[in-house]
């Protein structure tokens, strides 16, 4: 045991205090803050440039008023469209739109051309659809002897409540979180997802490069003169995973902060009037809804961070382990050629990405048979149970995926530990899976 502290001691520290550690610290939240700035920058800048649109009108139906815009500029031109084909781009417009004559109103689909001297975007082509689409249905209403008071008075607007949450349904039975909670969740569910995700490969990784360096550079020879080669690789994934935990510890206190102040960079006087707009719009609607902010206080302090927060730890410390080892068993079987790594890691990302793909899956359906399968299978569940944590599953789906998570952890780790008391003195020999397979039983 003490043996396996020092070397938990040795990988720590001797990361933590090198200048790349602190370089990679520091510098990834400056970089996320910059990524976030030239983000909203280039989005702004984006946004500002506008399309200039020559409309040749023969259906009579346009106006001036009716095709007024703010990112597309309409103006309606009574030239011949021949003359118009030749001449748009040298009159200093980026797209001609032709108009065909209207006469049939019973007509639900009226074919419209344009010519561009870019390729459009599609975002940019349903645009112009959707204003020629609301100019010809306003006209139609115009020209119509429907009663245009009776007809607004079809709109329905329905909003769908939990009916648990009223005063007067106290003794009814069932769940009673809002929709604005199920929000919450989706949005929490997906982060804690995606946080799991990194922390498996980019832990994971760390753990292996550890291993391929000693045993490339031959340190590892001298080491296991005198520790247990299970003690060996035990004491790197734990001492790895410190620094890591080191790392994200020192990220969650500065990353808030850089966000913060590129935020405040961004609103700044180099706001864009675009920007401007969306201010105004979200500083209107907290007007209007007053109580928004409230209600997302009280159903965040709803959720059950009590059971979240413990769980969610667990499954992250699992996770780690999981991987980590596998990782450590990987990186003791490559040789001199690093290009083998990638070969055997295949089968340790394919799990991963799998349960990033079935994440939607739980928004969709939390407790469905997918999610529920996700979240006890020991390669999915670090991801997919801290994803439905916060549609509060049943306790005993819980408690089975944790003790499914622990055989996990035992059972890798002891398939890693057979596979990295072999490959860590294994040189000049080229390893398949086949392989593998036997070190696993080998006698000690």
């Amino acid at each position: 045991m003490n043996k396996t502290l020092l070397i938990i001691k040795r990988e720590y520290v001797s990361r933590v205090l090198k200048k790349s550690f602190l370089l990679v610290t520091l510098l990834t939240p400056l970089g996320i803050g910059l990524v976030i700035f030239l983000a909203g920058l280039f989005a702004a800048k984006g946004s500002q440039s506008t399309k200039r649109i020559v409309v040749k009108d023969e259906s009579a139906m346009l106006s001036a008023k009716a095709l007024e815009g703010k990112e597309i500029t309409y103006e309606l031109s009574n030239e011949l469209l021949d003359s118009l084909k030749k001449n748009y781009v040298d009159k200093g417009y980026d797209i001609l739109v032709h108009v065909p004559p209207y006469s049939d109103d019973t007509v639900a689909t009226h074919q419209i051309s344009y010519f561009s001297k870019e390729k459009l975007s599609l975002l940019q082509i349903e645009k112009i659809e959707e204003k020629m689409e609301n100019v010809f249905r306003d006209y139609k209403l115009e020209h119509s002897t429907l009663d245009k008071v009776a007809l607004k008075k079809l709109d329905v607007n329905v909003k769908l409540e939990n009916a648990m949450l009223s005063e007067n349904n106290k003794d009814a039975v069932g769940d009673k979180s809002s929709k604005f909670s199920s929000a919450i969740a989706s949005g929490l569910s997906y982060g804690m997802g995606f946080l799991m995700y990194i922390v498996i490969f980019v832990f994971g990784s760390m753990v292996m490069r550890s291993v391929m360096e000693e045993k490339i550079n031959r340190i590892v020879e001298v080491m296991i003169s005198s520790v247990k080669p299970f003690q060996l690789m035990l004491g790197k994934i734990i001492g790895v995973g410190l620094v890591g935990l080191t790392q994200l510890a020192i990220w969650m206190i500065i990353i808030p902060i850089i966000i913060t102040v590129a935020g405040v960079a961004m609103g700044g006087p180099a706001t864009t009037p675009e920007m401007a707009q969306t201010t105004e719009a979200i500083q209107k609607i907290q007007q209007e809804n007053p109580e928004v902010m409230q209600v997302f206080l009280k159903e965040l302090s709803s959720i059950n961070w009590a059971l979240i927060l413990p769980v969610f730890v667990i499954f992250f410390l699992g996770g780690y382990f999981i991987y980590s080892s596998l990782f450590a068993a990987v990186g003791s079987a490559v040789g001199d050629d690093l290009g083998d790594s990638q070969q055997l890691m295949m089968p340790l990302t394919i799990p991963v990405i799998l349960a990033m793909v079935m994440i939607p899956a739980v928004f969709t359906n939390p407790n469905g048979p997918l999610a529920v399968f996700g979240s006890m299978f020991p390669l999915f569940s670090p991801i997919i149970m801290p994803a439905r944590l916060p549609f509060e599953p049943p306790i005993w789906q819980i408690a089975l995926s944790i003790f499914f998570l622990v055989a996990g952890v035992i059972f890798f780790t002891w398939v890693a530990a057979r596979i990295y008391r072999v490959g860590i003195l294994m040189y000049g020999k080229k390893v398949t899976f086949k392989e593998l397979g036997k070190w696993m039983f080998y006698k000690d």
